[in-house]
């Protein structure tokens, strides 16, 4: 009899574990439809698209849209392609992660291994800044821009995001020392150590998984921004996102669909190689500091 159960049992175990991938895989498939059109189109000629399926295979492989896109495709009267954008978002987005990432990480060794009079009400501020959205912000940084002469720059937009950054990663810094034990932090100050030697020797070096979780965030935040870069950037100065709007928006020439997927898969492939390289240590970091002792 409970052999009986137990083969029951096995039985019902697996048709479940088998319904639940079954619906996985609908889901994934789901999920990636759009991805494996992008792809596909990428790769098919102009006049392939236009007649074929665009769930097809490509009938004969082509490489054109992909140089089109990074070298000739016209962006309103600018016809030469995407490539100085997309390295204007990488001169924009490198500086900004790194020095959001390290103010993000003093303030939350500020805030919790040498807490001052107030320091719950600047941390309950900052916090209160990962709440304010995009737009109410527009109007006073575009202001602060002009008055200190980064209007329609990257050192503007590197600026903007630092700012607007600061409150998610001094959150994440925060949460993450507030369980690094103080014990070490005054074992060190009786040796004599002072507060950015601390910092560099002892902190720091503790801080990789919170660290790799706040380039993640920081890197596909800014990277994928549209708005601070339409608002505050324009012409060459403009980053990749705004780019690729005015693209596929262009009213000059053909629809070309094609070059158009290949440039919005250059301007994801920097986000995805991030979270290829980094993507398993994310949900690790975040959890790194979730629990205390």
């Amino acid at each position: 009899m409970s052999n009986n159960s137990q083969q029951h049992g096995l039985k019902t175990a697996r048709l479940w574990r088998a319904l639940i991938y079954s619906v996985l895989i609908i889901m994934a498939v789901i999920y990636l439809a759009p991805l494996f059109v992008m792809v596909v189109t990428s790769f098919k000629s102009l006049d392939e698209v236009r007649t074929g399926n665009m769930m097809a295979l490509p009938l004969e492989i082509t490489f054109e849209p992909w140089l089109k896109a990074w070298q000739s495709a016209c962006l309103g009267l600018d016809c030469g392609g995407i490539n100085g954008y997309f390295w204007n978002s990488l001169k924009m987005v490198v500086p900004a992660v790194l020095i959001s990432t390290f103010l993000g990480a003093l303030n939350g060794y500020v805030l919790t291994k040498w807490r001052f009079k107030g320091h719950q009400i600047i941390f309950g501020l900052m916090l209160f800044a990962c709440f304010i959205p995009f737009q109410i912000v527009l109007l006073p940084m575009s202001q602060v821009l002009g008055w200190l002469g980064l209007a329609n720059s990257t050192s503007g937009l590197v600026l903007v995001h630092v700012i607007y950054g600061l409150g998610f990663t001094t959150l994440f810094f925060r949460n993450f020392y507030e369980a690094f034990p103080n014990e070490l932090i005054r074992a060190a100050v009786m040796d004599g150590a002072g507060f950015f030697k601390i910092f560099r020797y002892i902190l720091l070096p503790n801080s990789a998984p919170i660290i790799v979780v706040t380039i993640i965030w920081q890197f596909t935040n800014i990277w994928n921004d549209f708005i601070f870069g339409a608002s505050f950037a324009s012409g060459e100065a403009a980053p990749m996102t705004v780019a690729l709007n005015n693209l596929v928006n262009s009213s000059t020439g053909v629809k070309e669909y094609n070059v158009h997927m290949a440039a919005a898969i250059i301007a994801a492939l920097p986000t995805l190689l991030v979270y290829v390289v980094g993507g398993r240590y994310f949900v690790r970091g975040l959890m790194a500091g979730s629990v205390k002792g």
